[in-house]
């Protein structure tokens, strides 16, 4: 199995940067794309950013120009640069990864248990 394990979360203010992590270790799998969600209270989990393993990258409208995702392959570890956070940045964030079973050739998606994040005004 894949285990993905998120840090970084923190209480800033409004206009502050933070910067999450999520290490990914893995044996029997070989990781594709990650990316981070994130959900809030009450609300659905969202889509914040995925990267492939070339390098694409993917974001939300509502992170475009504030929020850059990037990986280190050889470091198995995915990064989330977060700046100029807003209140409503606030939420719970989640590592994910596609991974391919170097076994069965199957493809899932795997997840962290998240870390807090909580912008104040």
């Amino acid at each position: 199995q894949v285990q993905l394990v998120e840090s970084g979360g923190d209480l800033v203010q409004a206009g502050e940067s933070l910067r999450l992590s999520c290490a990914a270790s893995r044996s029997t799998f070989s990781i594709n794309a990650m990316g981070w969600y994130r959900q809030a209270p009450g609300k659905q989990r969202e889509l914040v950013a995925t990267i492939t393993s070339g390098g694409n990258t993917n974001y939300a409208d509502s992170v475009k120009g504030r929020f850059t995702i990037s990986r280190d392959n050889a470091k198995n570890t995915v990064y989330l640069q977060m700046n100029s956070l807003k209140p409503e940045d606030t939420a719970n964030y989640y590592c994910s990864a596609n991974a391919t079973s170097i076994y069965s050739g199957r493809s899932r998606n795997f997840w962290g248990q998240g870390t807090q994040v909580t912008v104040s005004s």
